[in-house]
């Protein structure tokens, strides 16, 4: 009875390595192992552009880019980061609100990408230096969090550091970083002024830490990484409306992504902010569900790249969007 028992625990077990072996050999390119999304609060992209930013540049030079990458109509930081990272747009994922006010913690009517990463045995990871993030942190959905206390924020730098410290102490194979200095520059100070300008600069300081700790642990070359925003902003502020809110840049790099690849030259492909979601999904081989709003961006694989999958990939509208989807 026992050698009977042992030997069909062999079996499942092997049957299990099996069905590991088989999802890992149909990721659409071989050498992506794990995933990193950073979000720059706020970054609306001539300010990107006209900042001392050699990090993001860099990431732009090895890989596929555009600077008319649609957020939510909504245009707000909470709404618009759980589109990014659900892949749907806010009626869509119910997180209207944009704080950590007095109500018990809500959660988005649909799965994260940190649920579906941990349902298909990857680790994950969140960094954010807003407290009202834990609204993307179901319990059970992240190995790794760190968020400031309620109604707080953390500096960049603080966060760059932690993330670092968590890419070094355990290698999370799904991980998003938030950095809310440029945001915060903006309210205080205004779009597009100097000061934001500096706030830019430290936020793409803050990203060389976190792009210097997966070299340092020899992840740089296995990680996909997509650099992107929730909203811009004129003024002090942002949101509805205002369509120097809705432009984000969307910057990616990794493994067989095409190299200073501006994402214009196609004519027929409009970029959106849940589309990070479904990119991200296709290439860690993660099944996302069936409605969701965002297409994985397929363009960016370069043509070296044996590409296992080609679904559906969202093209231009004939008029500009306002549903964000």
């Amino acid at each position: 009875m026992f050698n009977h028992r042992l030997r069909l625990g062999m079996v499942i077990l092997l049957i299990g390595w099996g069905g590991l072996a088989c999802a890992q050999t149909t990721r659409p390119v071989e050498e992506i192992r794990r995933a990193l999304v950073i979000s720059v609060d706020g970054m609306r992209p001539d300010v990107m552009l006209r900042a001392d930013a050699p990090n993001l540049r860099g990431l732009m030079s090895r890989g596929s880019f555009t600077f008319w990458a649609w957020t939510t109509e909504i245009a707000i930081t909470l709404p618009s980061h759980t589109s990014m990272l659900t892949g749907c747009i806010p009626e869509h994922h119910g997180i209207l609100f944009n704080d950590d006010g007095p109500r018990p913690q809500v959660y988005p009517n649909v799965p994260t990408l940190f649920e579906l990463a941990h349902q298909a045995g990857y680790t994950t990871a969140i960094c954010a230096s807003k407290s009202k993030f834990s609204a993307l942190a179901r319990p059970g959905s992240v190995n790794w969090l760190v968020l400031p206390p309620k109604g707080s924020m953390f500096p960049d730098r603080y966060v760059a550091g932690r993330a670092a410290s968590i890419i070094n102490d355990h290698a999370p194979q799904v991980m998003f970083v938030h950095f809310g200095g440029v945001d915060t520059a903006g309210h205080h100070i205004g779009w597009g002024t100097s000061e934001q300008l500096v706030a830019m600069h430290e936020a793409d300081a803050s990203i060389g830490i976190v792009l210097d700790a997966l070299k340092k642990n020899g992840l740089l070359d296995s990680t996909f990484i997509l650099v992107s925003a929730d909203h811009g902003g004129s003024g002090r502020t942002h949101g509805r409306d205002d369509w120097r809110s809705r432009f984000i840049p969307w910057i990616t790099a990794g493994p067989h992504i095409r190299a200073n690849f501006d994402l214009t030259l196609d004519r027929e492909l409009q970029v959106h902010t849940e589309d990070t979601f479904a990119t991200v999904c296709w290439l860690m081989n993660i099944t996302p569900p069936d409605d969701i709003d965002g297409h994985a961006v397929h363009q960016i694989v370069d043509e070296d790249a044996q590409v296992h999958d080609q679904t559906s990939q969202r093209t231009t509208p004939t008029t500009a969007p306002t549903n964000g989807s």
